[in-house]
């Protein structure tokens, strides 16, 4: 069978999950379609199809219902919803623009694009035509009221009638039950039982509501698409020895870029030349500026600080770090909760159940209890705007939305409403050593001199290691810079095989060798040795420095844990998280470092073993999470009930796992799993206030307390309310 083509369009005036059901169950119909994605949070709808489809009768069928659409061209089709965020229009193979808003005037709907400012929307000007119609009601039926009523009804259908007209075409779509149609049948049927003032005014209330949602979901919109903003447009490109100044979207992987200090850096990349601090704030959230050299990784986005930078490029602008957290984020965004499914499939037998309802009210107490038909009649067409679900279907989706934006923000990534979910119902906690609990490369952290000082044991030390590249030599010249020490020309320098390193300096003969190999010189007294095997076990690799034969002194490494590494593990042990280490590191260095932070230790672990441990976590009835690098940590990842990817933006930290961290923060464990509680409560909350508020009206309406006014009222606020509880989650985390 030949593979789907697909088809990608922009989707303007999408507010909320219902706008997006509505457009799924019309296109899947339509013959030749095999499968539909419409994302709200992008507003993108991404079609898979035979190659038979009539696309202009999928696009047509979309501005039925109320909605601008507009095909996005082959590019943007792969990258655009990562590059370009939601915006006006789009950009054809050739360059030129074309506004959604061309879009929306043809076909003369209201579901207009909610950029800009609210009045500028097709929406905005409905709503503000419908306020106007029902003002100039009141002024002519104050004046002469004999026409009152015909003023009314006029007012009426002015909002109405474009709601019908939507109510209509979902119904013949496939979603008889939307709350268009719901609308319009309480609006006409308040205006049969001559309550044309109230009908007005209710079609008014309706199409604010629908403006505030609309601006509401644009606000969620944007807080993760303004990412895009924080990349360059332009660069400064070298070739052949000039600079000269290029689209950032032009710029090749292997491209060598100029950054001037306070510029931000316009592609990921690794500094070729130069160093300097480098804000991280804006796609990591890492409050203080990291001091970056040659061979370090830099984002694009990040801002420049004290000097400038040659950085070699090594994504282009539609795969680099904040192109792909935006990607990754909307495609998470697609993937319901197991929450809100069960949601979707409550609120369609929910909304049939109401109009059921809301028929019983009004018909059975005239035609058994003698009731008066034009008060039950009333009573029922309230009771049908009570019912709305709009504000229970949004209750998830929209928390859900606001977390993941929020996450991204921190450089917390996770990939659907199923994992952010389940990360709060985490009880164990299982973390690689090297590269997620330490930092992945040796620190010097003893100099012991015996008759030099430690400047000195440090200096021709780092002498013999100057033009090596061994992660233990890297660990000596790091610190020899960082204590600003000299490092004099040495001669006759060479390795020697299985022991060290040999050369001279000035009239001395130096050699930095291995214990073992210090040993066997007979160098080393018993009370050097016994000092050596104290650091060996603290998990520390000792390097012993001769001096004409002589031990001068030894330097110790050690891989170390992460600065937040010790205060993170703490907040997971506090909130009752199980932790435990399990690393493919030596038995002596993982229990050293364990000791360190606090933890239980499984080492000398294959990775199938990790495997095979995060296996008995969950027999144990543990929900487990299992943080790693993302390749040697693999199978454990994925037999973890989430698996957490440490990195710094790379392929595999964004695609491996579950989630990912983008910086490599121990802490941000604790925070993603707080995160996920937050928005659990919120869903929660917001699922109170959905079902809380139409219970109280359903009561008071049907007791005669309140009325068509009331209806509308708590439909829309408690759809506005439910919006706002969840935006509260974009607030910056802890």
């Amino acid at each position: 069978m030949a593979e789907a083509a697909r088809a990608k369009y922009k989707v303007g005036g999408m507010d909320c999950a219902s706008c997006a059901a509505k457009i799924d169950t019309a296109v899947r119909r339509i013959a030749g379609v095999e499968d539909v994605s419409v994302s709200v949070t992008a507003g993108t709808m991404t079609i898979s199809h035979d190659g038979t489809s009539d696309l202009k009768a999928i696009e047509k069928k979309v501005t039925g219902l109320g909605y601008s659409v507009v095909p996005m061209p082959a590019r943007a089709r792969d990258h655009d919803h990562a590059v370009q965020g939601y915006n006006h229009g789009h950009t054809d193979h050739h360059g030129h623009t074309h506004p959604e808003k061309d879009i929306t005037e043809l076909h003369g709907h209201d579901h207009g694009p909610m950029g800009g400012l609210w009045w500028q929307s097709r929406k905005g000007r409905l709503t503000i035509a419908a306020g106007a119609a029902l003002a100039a009601a009141y002024a002519a039926g104050h004046l002469i009221p004999a026409i009152a009523p015909y003023a009314f009804v006029a007012a009426v259908l002015v909002g109405l009638v474009p709601i019908a007209r939507r109510a209509i075409s979902a119904a013949l779509s496939g979603t008889p039950f939307s709350i268009e149609m719901l609308m319009t049948i309480a609006a006409i049927g308040a205006v049969i039982i001559d309550a044309g003032e109230e009908a007005a005014a209710v079609v008014f209330l309706f199409l604010v509501g629908e403006l505030l949602e609309g601006v509401a979901a644009g606000r969620a919109r944007a807080s993760i698409q303004s990412l895009t903003a924080l990349v360059p447009k332009s660069a400064l490109l070298e070739e052949n020895g000039q600079t000269r100044e290029v689209p950032a979207e032009k710029l090749a992987v292997g491209s060598t870029i100029l950054v001037r200090p306070g510029d931000r850096i316009s592609a990921d990349g690794v500094i070729v030349s130069g160093e300097s601090e480098i804000d991280e704030a804006p796609v990591t959230g890492e409050s203080v500026p990291v001091r970056k050299g040659t061979d370090d990784t830099v984002f694009a986005g990040t801002v420049n600080g004290d000097a400038a930078l040659r950085i070699k490029v090594t994504a282009a602008s539609a795969d680099n770090t904040i192109a792909r957290v935006i990607k990754l984020v909307e495609e998470a965004q697609e993937s319901k909760a197991p929450t809100e499914r069960f949601i979707d499939r409550f609120s369609r037998y929910y909304t049939p159940g109401v109009v059921a309802a809301a028929a019983l009210v009004a018909i059975i107490p005239p035609l058994l209890a003698d009731g008066a038909w034009d008060e039950w009649i009333y009573k029922g067409l309230a009771i049908l705007l009570i019912g709305c679900p709009c504000a229970l279907v949004i209750s998830t989706p929209a928390a859900i939305a606001a977390s993941l934006s929020a996450g991204a923000r921190r450089g917390l990534l996770m990939k659907g409403g199923a994992v952010l979910e389940t990360l709060g119902k985490v009880t164990a906690v299982a973390l690689d050593k090297t590269g997620t609990l330490t930092e992945g490369k040796p620190r010097v952290t003893d100099i012991v001199p015996f008759e030099l000082t430690e400047a000195q044991v440090l200096s021709r030390t780092a002498v013999l290691e100057r033009n090596s590249s061994h992660p233990l030599a890297l660990a000596i010249l790091d610190r020899a810079k960082s204590d600003k020490v000299p490092v004099p020309p040495a001669f006759e320098v060479e390795a020697i095989p299985g022991k060290g390193m040999t050369g001279r300096v000035g009239g001395e003969r130096l050699d930095l060798l291995s214990p073992s190999a210090a040993r066997a010189t007979g160098a080393l007294t018993a009370e050097q040795g016994e000092r050596i095997a104290a650091l060996n076990e603290q998990g520390k690799s000792v390097s012993v420095l001769l001096v004409d034969g002589k031990a001068a002194g030894f330097i110790a490494m050690r891989d170390e844990p992460r600065g937040d590494a010790k205060a993170g593990l703490k907040i997971l042990t506090n909130a009752g998280v199980r932790i435990v280490m399990l690393t493919g590191d030596n038995e002596r260095t993982a229990k050293a470092i364990g000791e360190q932070l606090g933890i239980d230790v499984r080492a000398e672990l294959m990775p199938g073993d990790k495997q095979r441990i995060v296996g008995e976590l969950k027999r144990e009835g543990f929900i487990v999470a299992k943080v790693g690098d993302g390749i040697n940590d693999a199978p454990a990842l994925a037999a973890a009930d989430v698996g957490i990817a440490m990195g710094g933006g790379t392929d595999v930290a964004l695609e491996t796992a579950d989630a990912a961290i983008l910086h490599g923060r121990v802490g941000d464990v604790a925070a993603m799993i707080e995160l996920s509680k937050r928005t659990m409560r919120n869903i929660f909350e917001n699922i109170a206030i959905a079902l809380g508020l139409k219970a109280v009206f359903l009561i008071t309406t049907v007791i005669g307390l309140t009325g068509l006014w009331p209806a509308i009222l708590a439909d829309t606020g408690a759809t506005v309310l439910v919006t706002l509880n969840a935006l509260r989650l974009l607030r910056p985390i802890r």
